[in-house]
């Protein structure tokens, strides 16, 4: 049987018993404190030891040409004859074969997928098969794997168990499950057509994935609802794992005939679109959190895709991001609003869903635009004031009364003393942000990854594991689940060769905050390193290029200079010119209060903050059991504000107890020499 577990979370979770399904650890994979409730596959992404441009556009079409192949440009992908059905000799393919041209090359990364046999691989396995190099590169080694034999068995009895909503015995059970989805004026037909089934013993929608082609079940994925007040709430569970999970719900249902789709996040919303207006329309497999590479193939045809994602501002950004992956002069974008809900929601209102397709925004314009093109925008974050603010923390409420939030295109500027806990602090402030659903990607160069991931997993659990090893697998598979993603470099790397890992991350995994930890790794390796400030001015501006042109928030961990240890530290203390401060849309400094006649005190200052102009400091303790920063509920923390970068802070906050004793020894990763801040009586 299946038990529904109600966790101290925000969401229950689908817990199998016996005899049911089960992760392979035998725990669920959506233990994950709060939203998002969608689940993800993390890779490190590989380390260039030099600095190796990835593949070009232009390189692959010279390759092409070399070799003999033709090939057809689209939008996304380079179209070819593929190796790997038919003839074999891809020159003498026929070109109104059923099977030429169905090869499609990634333009940005050279990934191939072969629509036909849906073999996939790299651009150097491309290449391989061609040149008939490797061990069996054309007898199907590059075939895309299909779902491992366990899930494989899942798959088809949890298939086999559901029924359509309209076989269900209990008219009172099917009126009550169109209800908690929403489905009340969705039809039978429109279920029938997009098979769509009802798991009775866990009171979940089951959407199938289906192989593109034929009617090979590939995998599920099953979808629970609970209310939530006055919303409702969903639990998604795939199989396979997110990471293999690429189905593009409703892609048996599109013809080749079809010039135009509409694209939207939930299963549910493509439901509502198609019966309304019958147009094609398909759900992607993550929402809004990522568009897989590896989709762009099956969207190729269409001279047009509108994206509908949903009904806050955080979908219009995930369109936007998508929308340049698939060429934005093909691509328009749904604006949400109070009257422009998300498709469901439209259809159970009674409003008119062509009516609202109409008034889809092109996502694409010159670089000179008028106001006129921009009002709607406008409006949209004057009608949304928190969320144009961003991601709010859950851990650090004054950072949001200071911040407001965290957003995309920033580039935020961290410092602090020597010893002080940046790195502990940082990767706190990153994973409260990771728990809430955005991309992150980590660059350490400073420590490894596996001490990094340690600190980090013992933040998550808020306990050190070392003394529960029996609860290691359960917070090791919560943690898993996370969009969290690490670079492999270590040292001294290149500018280039960080930049390009970053592009990728981008294109690949929709990362929307990268963590540099620290700045003075990549300056060794410059053409003018022996003029350091020079370094860091062109390293700075690197950064804050690519956060504006990919929209993706930069945290940036600067050393400051050398200062007295009775002096706090100001913008001014940062390393190198101005230009970091200058071109840094926020600068946190970590302050570490040297006492004499007592413990020393910590607190984070925020001394620039171009979103609204609010800086001040808030005092921070550290938890040395869980190597948190985040300040207990019962700290009253008080806020402080100060006119400008200059003023030094002499208020304290209000303390009971006066510390014993001063230590002079320095603060290393997830440790503490130093005291904390007394607690308030």
């Amino acid at each position: 049987m299946w038990l529904l577990l109600r966790c101290a979370y925000p969401l229950r979770i689908l817990l199998p018993l016996r005899g049911e399904w089960m992760g392979r650890r035998g725990l669920p994979r959506s233990l994950a404190p709060g939203p998002p409730r969608r689940r993800y596959r993390k890779e490190a992404l590989p380390a260039l030891e030099v600095p190796v441009s990835p593949v070009t556009t232009t390189e692959i079409r010279q390759y092409l040409r070399a070799h003999g192949i033709p090939f057809q440009d689209g939008h996304s992908c380079l179209r070819a004859p593929s190796p790997f059905v038919g003839s074999t000799d891809i020159k003498n393919q026929k070109k109104d074969s059923t099977t030429s041209f169905c090869l499609f090359i990634d333009k940005t990364t050279g990934h191939f997928l072969c629509m036909t046999s849906l073999a996939e691989g790299s651009w150097e396995d491309f290449q391989a098969s061609v040149e008939g190099r490797g061990d069996g590169a054309k007898e199907g080694v590059l075939l895309t794997e299909g779902p491992e034999a366990e899930d494989r068995e899942e798959v088809l009895r949890i298939w086999n168990r559901a029924i359509p909503l309209w076989e269900l015995p209990d008219p009172d059970e099917a009126k009550v499950a169109r209800v908690m989805f929403g489905l009340t004026k969705v039809t039978d037909d429109t279920l029938r057509r997009f098979s769509v089934r009802y798991l009775r013993s866990t009171r979940s929608l089951v959407f199938p994935w289906f192989t593109p082609g034929s009617a090979r079940l590939r995998g599920l994925k099953l979808l629970g609802a609970e209310d939530q007040g006055n919303e409702v709430q969903y639990v998604e569970t795939t199989i396979p794992r997110p990471g293999a999970y690429h189905n593009l719900f409703g892609l048996p249902l599109i013809s080749r005939r079809d010039a135009e789709v509409v694209l939207t996040s939930r299963e549910l919303d493509s439901l509502a679109l198609s019966q309304s207006m019958g147009l094609p329309t398909l759900s992607l497999p993550r929402g809004t959190v990522c568009l897989p590479p590896a989709l762009l193939p099956y969207l190729e045809q269409f001279r047009r895709i509108v994206f509908w994602l949903g009904d806050d501002l955080r979908s219009w950004e995930a369109a936007k991001l998508f929308a340049r992956k698939l060429n934005p002069k093909r691509c328009s974008l749904v604006r949400p609003g109070n009257q422009q809900p998300r498709p469901l929601e439209a259809l159970n209102q009674g409003l008119s869903l062509p009516r609202i397709l109409r008034t889809a925004l092109p996502a694409w314009h010159k670089s000179i635009v008028s106001f006129r093109q921009l009002r709607e925008e406008v409006l949209g974050e004057l009608s949304n004031v928190e969320q144009a603010a961003g991601v709010r923390w859950s851990r650090f409420p004054d950072l949001n009364r200071l911040l407001k939030g965290h957003r995309k295109g920033e580039l935020t500027v961290f410092t602090g003393p020597t010893g002080s806990g940046k790195t502990t602090f940082i990767s706190e402030y990153a994973l409260d942000l990771c728990t809430q659903g955005v991309n992150t990607l980590w660059g350490s160069f400073e420590i490894s990854n596996v001490r990094l991931a340690r600190v980090m997993l013992t933040q998550f659990a808020v306990a050190r594991l070392e003394e529960q090893l029996d609860k290691y697998e359960e917070w090791a598979d919560r943690f898993e689940d996370l969009p969290l993603y690490f670079m492999t470099f270590h040292g001294q790397q290149s500018i280039r060769s960080v930049i390009d890992t970053m592009q990728h991350a981008v294109y690949v995994y929709d990362v929307c905050h990268v963590v540099i930890d620290n700045l003075q790794f990549m300056m060794g390796h410059e053409q003018f390193s022996t003029d350091r400030i020079a370094a860091q001015d062109f390293i700075v501006g690197a950064f804050r290029k690519f956060a504006t042109d990919n929209n993706c928030h930069v945290t940036l961990v600067i050393h400051p200079r050398k200062e007295d240890d009775d002096k706090e530290l100001q913008t001014a203390s940062i390393f190198g010119s101005a230009k970091a401060s200058q071109e840094a849309d926020n600068v946190l400094i970590l302050q570490d209060r040297k006492l004499v006649t007592g413990p020393g005190k910590r607190y984070l200052q925020v001394s620039k903050n171009r979103f609204d102009g609010d800086v001040g400091v808030f005092p921070l303790e550290f938890n040395k059991s869980s190597l948190t920063f985040s300040i207990p509920p019962k700290s009253k923390a008080r806020l402080k504000k100060i006119k400008d970068d200059n003023g030094l802070v002499t208020k304290k906050s209000s303390s009971g107890k006066k510390g014993a004793g001063h230590q002079n020894s320095k603060t290393c990763l997830g440790q503490d020499p130093t005291s904390q801040i007394p607690p308030s009586p």
